[in-house]
């Protein structure tokens, strides 16, 4: 799939950015969607403003369905096509995938939203990532949990190693200051006797390290056993921020998860949110932010060095932008391979029960 260009020039030849979203299942589709929404919008906005130098900016999008094999298929594709650069990718395990691939190919690769912190196995030039680190995230999330009073966590998760390495940074951050993680396998387990052993386990809060729809069917349960009538359940990964959420009504409220976004945007992202909303017909998430800062940096790029594939990974640490939700640059912060905006703003929000469409901050950082 391509999206067709606004054209700046009749003749000028289009400048083409490969993306990788997921579209379908097993993919998060609702995430994919939003984070295409704000690529597109992106596009069109740098083509309204003359495209990269007279030239109009393409978006050539290929579907990675949650599959690390189709989007390493997909890099392969696009950087045959001739592509600048790579954006997008939503799935932690994808994005490491197609990191590695465009990291051995040459081909610099802007990372829009997924948050493993071995996006590559070792330093790169050619990788740069927009959404923060999971190792900071996370850390913020466990800090809300130790200053609300929970000690005894529980963890239900997924086999995955992006769940996985969110249940080590809690319980290697939460351990040092008296907490506990309990971690609690959902392999081939009823929703009941997930709930028996969180509720043998005497934690005050459960957490969902779980797809948004293994997550759905665990909070219906709990919600239901009297048992677990006063524990706080949390979603770590973001799962009630999309409408798919909205199935649960009531249920899905009061479930605390981490966000991407400032307290209050500025000019350049009210905008921005008001044209995602109109494209969605719905609020845009945090992903869709994303996806609108991923085109304006490589924009930015393009039209300061050029096409050529080297010069765009080097310069990485140049580029300044102002993006939806503050200036975005990037730099190597300890233990991260790649090159990192430190830090976009991370909240803890979650949807408030008299409302379960309104959001509240609990906490946040910028």
């Amino acid at each position: 799939m391509t999206t067709p260009p606004s054209p700046p020039g009749a003749d000028a030849s289009p400048v083409r950015i490969g993306a990788l979203v997921p579209l379908s299942r097993p993919g998060w589709v609702e995430a994919g969607q939003h984070l295409l929404a704000g690529l597109e919008l992106a596009v069109r906005d740098v083509n309204d403003a003359g495209g990269i130098v007279g030239s109009p900016l393409e978006l050539v999008v290929r579907d990675t369905a949650a599959d690390p094999q189709r989007a390493v298929a997909a890099v392969d594709e696009l950087a045959r096509l001739g592509v600048a650069a790579l954006a997008g990718e939503y799935h932690s395990v994808v994005a490491r995938a197609a990191a590695a691939r465009a990291d051995a190919l040459g081909l610099p690769f802007l990372c829009s939203s997924a948050v493993l912190d071995a996006l590559t196995e070792q330093p790169t030039r050619w990788v740069a990532r927009l959404a923060p680190a999971q190792s900071h995230g996370w850390r913020i999330y466990a800090d809300f949990l130790l200053n609300a009073g929970h000690r005894r966590i529980a963890v239900a998760a997924e086999p995955s190693v992006y769940w996985a390495s969110g249940a080590r940074i809690l319980r290697d951050h939460l351990a040092p200051r008296g907490g506990t993680v309990i971690e609690v396998d959902m392999r081939e387990r009823a929703p009941a006797a997930v709930c028996d052993e969180v509720a043998d386990s005497r934690a005050t809060a459960l957490l969902l390290l779980a797809g948004p729809r293994p997550a759905v069917t665990i909070v219906r349960s709990v919600r239901r056993d009297q048992r677990l009538a006063e524990i706080m359940i949390g979603a770590p990964a973001g799962q009630p921020e999309f409408a798919e959420w909205a199935s649960l009504g009531e249920d899905g409220a009061a479930i605390p998860f981490l966000r991407y976004l400032p307290e209050h945007l500025g000019p350049l992202g009210a905008r921005v949110e008001t044209a995602l909303r109109e494209r969605l017909a719905q609020a845009p998430s945090f992903v869709a932010f994303e996806g609108y800062d991923t085109v304006a940096v490589l924009a930015e790029v393009l039209r300061t060095h050029g096409v050529d594939r080297a010069r765009i990974a080097e310069s990485w640490p140049s580029i300044g932008v102002d993006g939806t939700r503050g200036q975005i640059r990037f730099s190597r912060p300890a233990g991260i391979s790649v090159w990192q905006w430190a830090w976009p703003p991370v909240q803890v929000v979650d949807r408030d029960p008299a409302n379960p469409d309104h959001f509240r901050v609990l906490h946040t950082t910028a």
